[in-house]
């Protein structure tokens, strides 16, 4: 399917990358086109060494003609980019790198694809421990969490489990992905300045069950609306979680974790807390069940998986201030979690990429925030909903500059979060690229 083709790569990245390193290698024309011209020049030059045409800095009008095959899109570029408009008027496939990839897997592989507008990570990287202390190196970790399928493919036998992370905007260019279980941990409003509509926004979220038949588990949390109702039609065997009451499936019930009435865990023996939380201890709880691993391996990791980095990350304490890192939390529904967390006099960090969304959501959630610091394109949008609920706001330009203003009004006892409520784009390539730079500047200032 993918040999002998021509086929245009827009974006580099490292899925672009990785995706020009496995398709060269089978006898394809590849051209790879990026705005930023500041790639990483030893990798440009390994791929045009390996015959690879890179074209950076521009999206120039003639380098893509109908003689393409596929367009392997990257899934930050927006869908009215002239190259992805050109490829629809002249029937060029546009895909993505999974997708492709996805065609490379060897024989008997389990795939376990999670989304969910939050949680994702978290799921993604217990699930993959917990398969992991059961099936050792037959285990392998991919997708939105930081490392391409086109990456780890070759590591991948016949017969090992692939856990997968999988962004809306990557489920928009499958066609036909396939996992054997797939998760919808939650739906809340997000990515709206690409889908402009929930309900667009819903209907690319339900693409991870789209090629599924009986033989395919869905496992969907029965206490969130949307995911509920969106999934009712789908064709794949359902399984339901849910922390807001006790149903036929995986639920909490008196501070302990139950699957199919069967105790797993009691929740003062988990180290991860929270309830948030608890939904995605049960989405990898019932993604082991169905692979028949045992309550104890189960258990065992539970008992000491304390989170992912850039998620409610505790820093430092400083001046008895403490600082905390919550840079994946790009929507208000991230955020209100991180608010959740914190009964102490709370500065908050917030802003980042203007999708147009809004912020009132966070209202009830700010009882605690004595001062918003904000920062980025939504800084004054941020500073006149902090007006509209008597919350002062200081506006910055840059995450250092709103985390230096934090600092000078912290006192003892104080907690200062970056919960962004935004995405990082319009300052950094990435949440993790925002997370690793406040996590640096607080680690070095002076106590």
């Amino acid at each position: 399917m993918f040999e002998n083709k021509k086929v245009f790569i827009l974006g580099m990245a490292r899925s672009g990358y990785w995706a020009a390193k496995q398709l060269i290698k089978r006898n394809n024309t590849i051209v790879l086109n990026d705005k930023n011209e500041n790639q990483d020049k030893d990798r440009v030059k390994e791929l045009e060494d390996l015959g690879v045409k890179v074209v950076l800095g521009d999206h120039p009008d003639d380098i893509l003609d109908e003689s393409f095959d596929y367009i392997i899109k990257n899934p930050g570029v927006h869908f009215d980019h002239k190259y992805l408009l050109y490829a629809e008027k002249h029937n060029i496939k546009v895909i993505n790198e999974i997708e492709m990839a996805y065609h490379f897997l060897p024989n008997g592989v389990k795939l376990i694809a999670i989304t969910g507008t939050n949680g994702k990570t978290t799921t993604t990287t217990l699930t993959y421990e917990i398969l992991k202390s059961a099936f050792k190196e037959k285990v392998h970790l991919a997708g939105n969490i930081g490392f391409p399928l086109c990456e780890v493919i070759d590591n991948i036998k016949e017969n090992d489990y692939l856990v997968m992370e999988i962004g809306v905007p990557q489920l928009h260019d499958f066609y036909d992905f396939n996992p054997y279980i797939s998760v919808l941990t939650n739906i809340f409003e997000a990515h709206l300045d690409m889908f402009k509509t929930r309900e667009y926004y819903n209907e690319n979220k339900l693409r991870i069950f789209m090629n599924h038949t009986k033989e395919n588990i869905a496992i969907i949390n029965r206490g969130n609306d949307d995911a509920y109702r969106i999934t009712k039609d789908i064709k794949s065997t359902k399984k339901y979680f849910s922390s807001k009451e006790i149903i036929d499936g995986c639920y909490l019930k008196n501070d302990a974790i139950y699957y199919y009435d069967e105790k797993i865990i009691d929740t003062k023996d988990i180290k991860l807390q929270g309830v948030h939380n608890y939904e995605n201890i049960m989405c990898a709880i019932m993604v082991a069940k169905e692979l028949n691993i045992s309550n104890d391996s189960i258990i065992n990791v539970l008992k000491e998986f304390s989170g992912v980095e850039h998620r409610i990350e505790y820093v430092k304490t400083i001046n008895g201030v403490d600082y905390y890192n919550d840079s994946k939390a790009t929507n208000v529904t991230s955020t209100q979690i991180a608010l959740s967390a914190f009964k102490r006099p709370t500065i908050l960090l917030l802003g980042g990429l203007d999708r147009g969304h809004s912020f009132e959501g966070l209202k009830e959630y700010m009882k605690n925030v004595k001062l918003v610091c904000s920062f980025g394109q939504t800084n004054e949008r941020i500073n006149e909903f902090c007006k509209s609920i008597n919350i002062p706001c200081i506006v910055s330009t840059t995450l250092k500059e709103a985390l230096e203003n934090a600092y000078d009004n912290a006192v003892n006892k104080d907690v200062v979060l970056l919960s962004p409520a935004c995405a990082s784009w319009d300052q950094y390539k990435c949440f993790e690229d925002r997370g690793s730079e406040f996590k640096e500047i607080v680690k070095n200032m002076v106590k």
